[in-house]
């Protein structure tokens, strides 16, 4: 069963980047079909879905974030990566890295989660 866990700093300043690495255990970030996502929450709020990265490495974003976000991956390390340059504290959320076996923007869709970051832009 496919495991991931995030990392990357709780804080972080306004007009700085967030930078989270997702780490995948028990499947491979390069393996067919595998869809590597990252998803954000506010407290009562819905969750919002960021983007994904996928075994191919070709990449696809939330037209609302795409200015400001960018995903990667290192296939040696097992793991991919989320930026949000130029972040406000509207960007204060908790942040997922999930898997889906096929292409959706749907968090319904997601077969595997992290348990979640807590990321703070403040000052």
């Amino acid at each position: 069963q496919v495991q991931l866990q995030e990392s990357g700093p709780g804080l972080v300043k306004p007009s700085q980047t967030l930078s989270l690495t997702c780490a995948v255990s028990g499947g491979k970030v390069a393996t067919a079909y595998n869809y590597w996502n990252w998803i954000r929450q506010s407290p009562g709020k819905a969750m919002e879905w960021i983007g994904y990265i996928t075994y191919t490495g070709s990449t696809h974003y939330n037209p609302s974030l795409k200015s400001r976000t960018s995903n990667s991956r290192d296939t040696s390390k097992n793991q991919f990566t989320l930026q949000v340059s130029s972040v406000t504290p509207e960007d204060t959320d908790v942040y997922y890295c999930a898997r889906a076996p096929k292409q959706t923007l749907d968090p319904e869709g997601m077969t595997s989660w992290g348990k979640g970051t807590l990321v703070t832009v403040s000052s």
